[in-house]
């Protein structure tokens, strides 16, 4: 958090909550193509292996303020993982915690497709990209036994 992402009220102004969630999804998925150098390989190469002309765009942001996150001298806790892998598009979902605190303060998700450059058409996913995806959806709890 820096000192000019508060507002008036002297928590995280909601505009600053999107760069959070974007720097979040930057640092696990890499950057998109682009002016810039490569830097840290981010955990899951995703955004930068994918093909020249290909943009890795934001189709929607669903964001859900919990509570307000204050302004601390030390990063918001960010916990991010991949939901629904479609065809031709996938969600990522974060959670965003005070750092002190560890209160849940935002739940969001990002649904994303990435898309030809030249023409505008959203792409399938590959075969390689669901499979990197996948490794970081979470595992669904085993249906509850029923009791004798």
């Amino acid at each position: 958090m820096r000192w000019g992402d508060m507002d008036a009220y002297g928590h995280i102004n909601n505009v600053q909550i999107v760069r959070i969630l974007e720097e979040a999804r930057i640092a696990a998925f890499g950057p998109p193509r682009g002016p810039g150098l490569p830097g840290i390989e981010p955990p899951v190469s995703l955004f930068n292996d994918i093909p020249e002309g290909t943009l890795a765009l934001i189709v929607e942001h669903k964001i859900r303020y919990v509570r307000t996150l204050e302004y601390r001298n030390v990063p918001a806790v960010v916990q991010l993982w991949v939901g629904a892998i479609k065809g031709a598009s996938f969600d990522i979902h974060y959670l965003v915690q005070d750092p002190v605190t560890r209160e849940d303060c935002v739940r969001a998700t990002s649904h994303l497709a990435f898309v030809d450059e030249a023409t505008g058409r959203v792409l399938r996913l590959t075969p390689e990209q669901k499979e990197k995806l996948d490794r970081f959806t979470p595992v669904p709890a085993e249906p509850a036994k029923p009791v004798p």
